[in-house]
């Protein structure tokens, strides 16, 4: 194993990073709870083609070109309009876009997260640099096995080495996501990639391998329990990157009640511009991001779609997590130090999360804390022009 050597230069400009992007994340949680009217996340396709071919996946081709630079930075500019805070990048494979830095820079230009959802194949030092420079808040990499099969050649053997290139030189976030689920050969190598992870000082988690509808596939005893193991990894109170009510029924076959706000708080955007509710659901309601109205999103804001119950596609149910907070906030965070507490008795919520429950939820003064916040984090201003009228 290499000795990881970052430099403090490196290590500097991530801690300064690190900072930037808590404060605007909290903005962007502030705005989220300020207004039910502007896209929270959206992600988005620069090219459907992928260097690979996972015999699982369904959001591939071999030979679609990349969409053009200029169509893409109005896409952007439209999400911006709208008041979208967290733009993906995904695929295919998106770092085969060549102007993907360029497009990483508009994000941020336009106010958003920039984040990017790769297989890590491509990624060596110089790319890494490059997407310093660029800006990129996040990037997420899916690795389905220690050893490369049939199924998937996402293995830690493969990429291992593009992790420790990660960890010596990335200034961004750094996310290593792993599945379990039927096709899974060996689901023991969720763990041992987890736990790689996390020694590369990256964030690690796990999801439920999906059928082509987003719908879920139970879990065995045996993968339920090396589920609990990932999660068990995680100490903090607050994870972006799971839900456990939502994800402990999941794992069960169980049914999830829940609005889901896919088309509203979620917009997915295809290679041709057209909005979908998610990348499972491509095709609903699959309007032209550029025709995209005010009608369109209150519909899709308030309608109950029939997959939501089984529905394991987690960025969707993280984004409607923020508006359950936003409408119940009393009881969304009580169950979540219920169940923060229920993996770690002993746990005591930290002072900011004390703070925030008697401003916001004791306090009888709730309007007129709101609005510092707002005004402190400079989320009191429009999100964007907001969505035209049909």
């Amino acid at each position: 194993m290499q000795m990881i050597k970052t430099s403090a230069r490196t290590l500097a400009r991530r801690k300064a990073g690190r900072i930037g992007r808590k404060l605007r994340e909290a903005r962007m949680f502030a705005r989220a709870m300020h207004s039910a009217h502007h896209p929270i996340l959206a992600q988005v396709i620069p090219i459907r083609r992928c260097n690979l071919a996972c015999t699982y996946c369904n959001e591939f081709d071999a030979h679609s070109p990349p969409v053009a630079t200029d169509q893409m930075l109005r896409r952007i500019d439209r999400l911006a309009a709208l008041g979208t805070t967290i733009i993906t990048l995904s695929g295919g494979e998106p770092m085969l876009h060549p102007d993907l830095d360029e497009l990483i820079r508009h994000i941020r230009r336009r106010g958003a997260i920039a984040t990017l959802i790769t297989n890590g194949y491509l990624v060596t030092p110089e790319r890494i640099q490059r997407l310093n420079r660029a800006g990129l808040d996040y990037l997420q990499i899916s690795i389905d096995n220690v050893l490369p099969d049939e199924v998937s050649k996402k293995s830690l053997k493969v990429l291992d080495r593009k992790l420790e290139w990660l960890a010596e030189h990335a200034e961004f976030e750094v996310t290593i996501n792993s599945v379990l689920g039927s096709p899974v050969r060996h689901p023991e190598d969720a763990l041992t990639i987890a736990r790689r992870a996390r020694e590369l000082g990256f964030t690690s988690t796990v999801g439920v391998l999906h059928d082509h509808n987003g719908q879920l596939w139970a879990l065995s005893e045996e993968h339920r329990r090396i589920f609990e193991s990932v999660l068990a990894l995680n100490k903090s109170l607050f994870s972006f990157a799971h839900y456990d009510r939502f994800q402990e029924n999941i794992t069960r076959g169980l049914p999830n009640e829940w609005h889901c706000r896919a088309g509203a708080r979620f917009l997915y955007i295809c290679e041709d511009g057209l909005v979908h509710y998610c990348s499972q659901q491509r095709g609903r309601p699959a309007i032209p991001l550029e025709r995209y109205t005010r009608e369109d999103f209150e519909r899709e804001f308030h309608k109950t779609k029939s997959c939501a119950p089984y529905c394991t596609i987690s960025c969707v149910l993280q984004t409607s997590m923020l508006d359950s907070f936003r409408e119940k906030p009393r009881e969304t965070l009580v169950q979540l130090l219920d169940r923060r507490k229920a993996r770690d008795p002993g746990f005591e919520a930290p002072l900011l999360v004390r703070a925030l429950h008697g401003m916001f939820i004791q306090s009888g003064n709730k309007a007129r804390w709101s609005k510092l916040a707002l005004r402190l984090l400079r989320a009191d201003r429009p999100v964007g022009p907001g969505i035209p009228e049909a």
